[in-house]
Protein backbone atom coordinates (compact mmCIF):
# COMPACT_ATOMS: atom_id res chain seq x y z
CA UNK A 1 0.00 0.00 0.00
CA UNK A 2 1.26 3.81 -0.61
CA UNK A 3 2.18 5.35 2.18
CA UNK A 4 -0.01 8.04 3.29
CA UNK A 5 3.02 10.72 2.61
CA UNK A 6 2.86 9.20 -1.02
CA UNK A 7 -0.45 9.79 -1.62
CA UNK A 8 -0.52 13.23 -0.56
CA UNK A 9 2.60 13.83 -2.72
CA UNK A 10 0.48 12.93 -5.64
CA UNK A 11 -2.42 14.45 -5.01
CA UNK A 12 -1.05 17.78 -3.94
CA UNK A 13 1.51 17.41 -7.60
CA UNK A 14 0.04 15.20 -9.84
CA UNK A 15 1.72 13.52 -12.63
CA UNK A 16 4.10 15.70 -14.70
CA UNK A 17 2.86 17.84 -17.02
CA UNK A 18 4.00 16.37 -20.83
CA UNK A 19 6.70 18.50 -22.67
CA UNK A 20 4.99 20.03 -25.70
CA UNK A 21 7.23 18.74 -28.19
CA UNK A 22 5.72 20.26 -31.62
CA UNK A 23 7.85 23.71 -32.06
CA UNK A 24 5.64 24.58 -34.88
CA UNK A 25 2.05 24.15 -36.95
CA UNK A 26 3.08 25.28 -40.59
CA UNK A 27 0.22 25.86 -43.23
CA UNK A 28 1.79 25.53 -47.12
CA UNK A 29 -0.86 28.02 -48.88
CA UNK A 30 -1.13 28.03 -52.51
CA UNK A 31 -3.20 30.13 -54.66
CA UNK A 32 -5.19 28.60 -57.49
CA UNK A 33 -6.86 31.20 -59.04
CA UNK A 34 -7.74 32.11 -62.60
CA UNK A 35 -4.14 33.35 -62.78
CA UNK A 36 -2.56 30.23 -62.11
CA UNK A 37 -2.75 27.85 -65.47
CA UNK A 38 -2.17 23.80 -64.90
CA UNK A 39 1.25 24.49 -65.30
CA UNK A 40 1.65 27.11 -62.89
CA UNK A 41 -0.15 25.04 -60.28
CA UNK A 42 2.29 22.43 -60.79
CA UNK A 43 5.56 23.82 -60.37
CA UNK A 44 3.84 25.11 -56.71
CA UNK A 45 2.89 21.29 -56.00
CA UNK A 46 6.30 20.19 -57.26
CA UNK A 47 7.93 23.41 -55.32
CA UNK A 48 6.60 22.19 -52.35
CA UNK A 49 8.41 18.84 -52.27
CA UNK A 50 11.18 19.86 -54.07
CA UNK A 51 11.50 22.63 -50.83
CA UNK A 52 10.61 19.98 -48.12
CA UNK A 53 12.83 17.69 -49.99
CA UNK A 54 16.27 19.67 -49.37
CA UNK A 55 18.50 18.46 -46.17
CA UNK A 56 18.64 21.38 -44.28
CA UNK A 57 14.59 21.55 -44.47
CA UNK A 58 14.04 18.17 -43.82
CA UNK A 59 16.22 18.23 -40.70
CA UNK A 60 14.60 21.37 -39.31
CA UNK A 61 11.13 19.98 -39.73
CA UNK A 62 11.57 16.76 -37.73
CA UNK A 63 13.93 18.66 -35.54
CA UNK A 64 10.99 20.78 -34.10
CA UNK A 65 8.74 18.04 -34.88
CA UNK A 66 6.66 20.14 -37.01
CA UNK A 67 3.34 19.67 -38.39
CA UNK A 68 2.04 20.66 -41.84
CA UNK A 69 -0.97 21.11 -43.78
CA UNK A 70 -1.22 22.20 -47.58
CA UNK A 71 -4.43 24.32 -47.81
CA UNK A 72 -5.45 25.59 -51.67
CA UNK A 73 -7.43 28.75 -52.07
CA UNK A 74 -8.83 30.89 -54.85
CA UNK A 75 -12.65 32.89 -53.87
CA UNK A 76 -14.35 32.99 -50.82
CA UNK A 77 -16.18 30.18 -51.09
CA UNK A 78 -12.69 28.13 -52.48
CA UNK A 79 -10.74 26.57 -49.56
CA UNK A 80 -9.29 23.11 -48.88
CA UNK A 81 -6.48 21.37 -47.06
CA UNK A 82 -5.08 19.56 -49.56
CA UNK A 83 -3.18 17.50 -47.50
CA UNK A 84 -4.15 16.40 -43.93
CA UNK A 85 -1.93 17.87 -40.62
CA UNK A 86 0.93 15.14 -40.66
CA UNK A 87 4.23 15.89 -37.74
CA UNK A 88 7.13 15.49 -38.92
CA UNK A 89 9.13 12.65 -36.47
CA UNK A 90 11.21 11.16 -38.68
CA UNK A 91 12.83 11.40 -42.15
CA UNK A 92 10.13 9.04 -43.80
CA UNK A 93 7.36 11.06 -42.26
CA UNK A 94 8.91 13.80 -44.54
CA UNK A 95 9.30 11.63 -47.84
CA UNK A 96 6.12 10.39 -47.23
CA UNK A 97 4.83 14.18 -47.18
CA UNK A 98 6.87 15.35 -50.23
CA UNK A 99 5.72 11.59 -52.15
CA UNK A 100 2.08 13.49 -51.21
CA UNK A 101 2.80 16.91 -52.25
CA UNK A 102 3.87 16.03 -55.74
CA UNK A 103 0.88 13.82 -56.29
CA UNK A 104 -1.17 16.53 -54.79
CA UNK A 105 -4.10 17.53 -57.79
CA UNK A 106 -5.40 20.78 -57.87
CA UNK A 107 -8.70 21.64 -55.84
CA UNK A 108 -10.17 24.00 -57.62
CA UNK A 109 -10.59 25.78 -61.64
CA UNK A 110 -9.48 28.98 -61.41
CA UNK A 111 -11.38 31.78 -60.38
CA UNK A 112 -10.47 35.38 -58.46
CA UNK A 113 -8.61 35.57 -55.23
CA UNK A 114 -9.84 36.21 -52.13
CA UNK A 115 -6.97 36.37 -49.41
CA UNK A 116 -8.77 37.76 -46.00
CA UNK A 117 -11.22 34.50 -46.50
CA UNK A 118 -7.95 31.96 -46.76
CA UNK A 119 -6.80 33.71 -43.77
CA UNK A 120 -10.00 33.14 -42.01
CA UNK A 121 -10.29 29.39 -43.02
CA UNK A 122 -7.02 28.31 -42.02
CA UNK A 123 -6.72 29.76 -38.84
CA UNK A 124 -9.64 27.46 -37.78
CA UNK A 125 -7.06 24.50 -38.92
CA UNK A 126 -4.89 25.07 -35.68
CA UNK A 127 -7.56 23.79 -33.59
CA UNK A 128 -6.50 19.89 -34.21
CA UNK A 129 -2.42 21.10 -33.43
CA UNK A 130 -3.36 22.94 -30.19
CA UNK A 131 -0.41 21.44 -28.71
CA UNK A 132 2.36 23.03 -31.14
CA UNK A 133 3.96 26.03 -30.09
CA UNK A 134 4.04 28.64 -32.85
CA UNK A 135 1.03 28.56 -35.55
CA UNK A 136 2.73 29.71 -38.90
CA UNK A 137 0.42 30.51 -42.28
CA UNK A 138 3.01 30.64 -45.34
CA UNK A 139 1.07 32.28 -48.13
CA UNK A 140 1.55 32.08 -51.68
CA UNK A 141 0.58 33.79 -54.64
CA UNK A 142 0.60 36.35 -57.70
CA UNK A 143 -2.30 38.40 -57.59
CA UNK A 144 -3.68 41.21 -54.86
CA UNK A 145 -7.32 40.44 -53.37
CA UNK A 146 -10.26 40.78 -55.72
CA UNK A 147 -13.30 39.30 -54.01
CA UNK A 148 -14.38 38.56 -50.83
CA UNK A 149 -13.62 39.68 -46.78
CA UNK A 150 -11.05 42.58 -46.13
CA UNK A 151 -7.47 40.57 -46.06
CA UNK A 152 -6.32 43.28 -43.92
CA UNK A 153 -8.77 43.07 -41.32
CA UNK A 154 -8.43 39.41 -41.22
CA UNK A 155 -4.35 39.79 -40.51
CA UNK A 156 -4.80 41.51 -37.80
CA UNK A 157 -7.44 39.35 -36.27
CA UNK A 158 -4.59 36.39 -36.71
CA UNK A 159 -2.12 38.67 -35.59
CA UNK A 160 -4.01 39.37 -31.60
CA UNK A 161 -4.31 35.68 -31.68
CA UNK A 162 -1.00 35.00 -31.84
CA UNK A 163 -0.62 33.47 -35.30
CA UNK A 164 1.88 34.06 -37.61
CA UNK A 165 1.38 35.11 -41.51
CA UNK A 166 4.56 35.25 -43.90
CA UNK A 167 4.73 35.15 -47.48
CA UNK A 168 5.74 34.47 -51.37
CA UNK A 169 4.88 36.68 -53.62
CA UNK A 170 5.34 35.43 -56.87
CA UNK A 171 6.03 38.37 -59.41
CA UNK A 172 6.28 38.66 -63.09
CA UNK A 173 9.94 38.51 -64.51
CA UNK A 174 10.10 42.56 -64.75
CA UNK A 175 11.44 44.76 -62.42
CA UNK A 176 7.65 45.51 -60.65
CA UNK A 177 7.14 44.55 -56.88
CA UNK A 178 4.08 45.19 -56.67
CA UNK A 179 2.55 41.86 -55.29
CA UNK A 180 5.58 42.07 -53.03
CA UNK A 181 4.50 45.47 -51.69
CA UNK A 182 0.94 44.25 -51.40
CA UNK A 183 1.88 41.39 -49.33
CA UNK A 184 4.23 43.12 -46.93
CA UNK A 185 0.99 46.08 -46.18
CA UNK A 186 -1.60 43.83 -46.17
CA UNK A 187 -1.03 40.18 -45.83
CA UNK A 188 1.90 39.41 -43.19
CA UNK A 189 1.67 40.13 -39.85
CA UNK A 190 3.98 42.73 -37.64
CA UNK A 191 7.00 40.77 -37.34
CA UNK A 192 6.29 38.38 -40.31
CA UNK A 193 8.28 38.76 -43.77
CA UNK A 194 7.35 38.53 -47.42
CA UNK A 195 10.30 36.87 -49.57
CA UNK A 196 9.84 37.06 -53.41
CA UNK A 197 9.69 34.32 -55.97
CA UNK A 198 10.75 35.97 -59.97
CA UNK A 199 8.24 33.94 -61.50
CA UNK A 200 7.06 30.70 -60.84
CA UNK A 201 10.09 28.83 -61.92
CA UNK A 202 12.12 30.59 -58.60
CA UNK A 203 9.03 29.48 -56.75
CA UNK A 204 10.90 26.21 -54.87
CA UNK A 205 14.29 28.02 -54.18
CA UNK A 206 12.66 31.07 -52.81
CA UNK A 207 9.84 27.95 -50.70
CA UNK A 208 13.00 26.20 -49.02
CA UNK A 209 14.95 29.60 -48.18
CA UNK A 210 11.95 30.95 -46.84
CA UNK A 211 11.57 27.28 -44.49
CA UNK A 212 15.06 27.79 -43.36
CA UNK A 213 14.57 30.77 -42.27
CA UNK A 214 11.07 29.86 -40.50
CA UNK A 215 12.78 26.79 -38.87
CA UNK A 216 16.29 27.01 -38.87
CA UNK A 217 15.99 30.10 -37.26
CA UNK A 218 12.50 30.50 -35.71
CA UNK A 219 11.36 34.02 -35.49
CA UNK A 220 8.62 35.20 -33.28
Amino acid sequence: MPSRCLIAFLALFGAAPAVTACETALILSIDVSGSIDEGEYRLQADGIATALSDPVVAEALVRGKVALTVLQWSNAEQQAASLPWRRMLSQEDVAGFVASAAAMPRAFEGSDTAPGDMLQFASELFSDVSDCRRRVIDVSGDGQQNTGSSTAQARMALHRSGIIINGIAIEDMGASLAITEYYRRFVITPGGFVMTARGLSDYAETLRAKLVRELARPIG
